[in-house]
């Protein structure tokens, strides 16, 4: 889930910081959004959270899978015990804020993308026991949630997928054939328009995402206008300076392609990564913040943890790494197949139970603080 080099000469001018304002700001016409409410509820009522979010918040391979493997409930949505709602939810358990119990509905769902939220039904693709004819399509998760008046708290982690992380990673890895260590060919792709495997540009890209963010928080404060809404930004993925990356490591940045060999991504287009990754939380917390909304910020907690690290620093697994027995070692990406190898699984980077502990003491801490006036209503 990548960066961005200096854009046109207009948006130089203004600074990066501007350029998030400006675009945030021509987004608050979307934000007609409902401040928090006063309805009335017991204090034996349990506090109602629904989490919302993409596999950075469904856990994946972190953990075992929620549902089990074999039960029939599984929706291909690779929901896990060690992800970070359901280390909240232990947390909170164990020391109920104000006495008062919390109700966790976690409806996440790795791949999906910020339609998937409020508005377009999903396809889960979860490569664990999917059934012959493929995983059925589920609904939006405000729906699967059953976000109403009564919700307390909502806490959402999506948008990388909207940016198309998955594609822009494999672009990279193929871009990188050839290149020397401070070539940035994929930069230079997207800037120019995009490359041939995903041709939209990295400014377009920017502007669509904060397009449909913002119609996303309207629409799930529309959906529980008493709640108190929670982004939750992504973690430090890619070190701002990658001139350690190994590139030929493929449990960092590189990938070992079935019938053609290991690629990778070059340094300098590392360090762009980095800059998309910080773009896009920074989009994510402008219009958090325009919406009178709590942001949790991973990316600082978790910086010197990335995915270049070693094994026992990194919070953020490379394209593979460590993971479940039942999480597959090879993966198919349209007409190629990524194989890991040495017992490491297909991790595709991901957090792993590192990073997502780190973002359970954010998150957990956020939650107490917007549960602080529900707890005390009369």
């Amino acid at each position: 889930m990548f960066q961005m080099r200096t854009p046109s000469p207009a948006l130089r001018a203004a600074g990066a910081g501007s350029v998030v304002r400006r675009v945030a700001l021509g987004a608050v016409a979307l934000l007609t959004l409902a401040a928090g409410g006063s309805a009335t509820a017991s204090a034996a009522d349990p506090v109602q959270w629904v989490a919302l979010g993409d596999s950075y918040t469904a856990g994946v391979f972190v953990g075992e899978p929620s549902p089990a493997l074999g039960s029939a409930d599984r929706d291909g949505c690779d929901r896990t015990t060690g992800s970070y709602p359901n280390l909240v939810a232990g947390m909170l358990a164990a020391e109920p804020p104000a006495g008062r119990a919390v109700k966790l509905t976690d409806v996440s769902c790795g791949g999906a993308v910020i339609g998937e939220i409020a508005s377009d039904r999903q396809t889960p693709i979860s490569p664990v026991e999917p059934p012959e004819d493929g995983w059925p399509s589920v609904a939006t998760q405000v729906e699967r949630a059953g976000l109403n008046k009564d919700t307390d708290v909502v806490t959402i982690g999506v948008g990388g997928n909207s940016m198309s992380f998955g594609t822009m990673l494999s672009s990279c890895l193929f871009a990188g054939i050839g290149q020397p260590d401070e070539a940035t060919p994929c930069r230079d792709a997207y800037e120019a328009g995009g490359p041939v495997l995903d041709p939209e540009s990295i400014y377009d890209k920017y502007d669509r995402v904060t397009r449909q963010y913002a119609g996303m928080l309207r629409a799930v404060h529309t959906k529980a206008p008493d709640a108190r809404i929670i982004t939750v930004g992504y973690p430090t993925i890619f070190p701002e300076d990658p001139t350690s990356c190994d590139r030929k490591d493929t449990t960092e940045l590189a990938a070992a392609i079935k019938g053609i060999g290991t690629v990778s991504v070059t340094h300098g287009d590392a360090a762009w990564m980095h800059e998309v990754t910080t773009h896009l939380n920074a989009i994510i917390r402008a219009l958090t913040e325009l919406s009178g909304d709590e942001y949790v910020d991973l990316a600082a907690t978790s910086a010197g943890h990335d995915a270049c690290q070693a094994p026992d620093v990194k919070w953020v697994e490379g394209v593979c790494g460590t993971a479940g027995s039942y999480w597959p070692t090879e993966v198919a990406l349209g007409p190629i197949t990524l194989e890991c190898a040495d017992g490491n699984r297909a991790t595709l980077v991901h957090p792993n139970a590192a990073g997502h502990a780190n973002a359970a003491t954010q998150v957990e801490a956020a939650v107490r603080t917007a549960l602080t006036p529900v707890t005390h209503r009369s």
